[in-house]
C-alpha cells in the first residue's frame, strides 16, 4: 500500500463534498510530474491525506482511498472546461485522474504550521520550501503521524 497527499482548494472541491459525495474522479492536474504519479504510483487501495490549500487556514482534513487507478482525465476533452486540452486524444490522452472514495474527516484538522512543529513530520515534502506539487507520495510514518494528530 502508498500513501499520498493530494491538495485541493477548498473553494473548488473540499472534504466535505467528497463527504456529501461519497466518491469522486480526481482530476484536474496539469503539472507533468504530478500526472505521472497520478497514472503511474497510485494504485487501488492507496490511502491519501485530504489537504485543503489555498484557503485561510492550510490543513490535512481527512483521508480517502483510491477505487481505481489512473484513467483519462474527462476534463481534458471538455471544451467548456477549465481544464480543457486541445491536444489531448482520447485514444492518447495527456492528463490522468483516479477515482477516490471518501473515508473520514479529521476532528481536528491539522494546520500547516502545526505540521512544522511536529518533529516526526521534519522530512516530509509537503513541508519543503517550493513544494508546489498537488499530489505526491508520502511515507507511512507520515501519514499515521497524520491521521492519529487528525484524530
Amino acid at each position: 500500500m502508498n500513501y499520498f497527499i493530494f491538495k485541493t482548494e477548498p473553494s473548488g472541491y473540499s472534504i466535505d463534498d467528497l463527504k456529501r459525495d461519497k466518491k469522486t474522479s480526481w482530476g484536474g492536474i496539469r503539472n507533468y510530474q504530478a500526472r505521472n504519479i497520478l497514472r503511474d504510483d497510485v494504485k487501488v487501495g492507496d490511502l491519501v491525506i485530504i489537504y485543503h490549500s489555498s484557503c485561510e487556514v492550510p490543513a490535512a482534513v481527512g483521508v480517502a482511498n483510491v477505487l481505481k487507478t489512473g484513467y483519462g482525465d474527462p476534463s481534458q476533452f471538455d471544451k467548456k472546461s477549465h481544464y480543457f486540452d486541445a491536444g489531448s486524444k482520447q485514444n492518447d490522452p495527456r492528463w490522468f485522474a483516479v477515482a477516490i472514495a471518501f473515508t473520514e474527516k479529521f476532528k481536528n484538522p491539522i494546520s500547516l504550521p502545526a505540521m512544522r512543529l511536529e518533529s516526526s513530520l521534519s522530512n516530509m515534502r509537503l513541508l519543503a520550501r517550493g513544494n508546489r506539487l498537488s499530489v505526491f507520495p508520502i511515507s507511512k510514518r507520515h501519514f499515521e503521524t497524520i491521521r492519529t494528530l487528525g484524530a
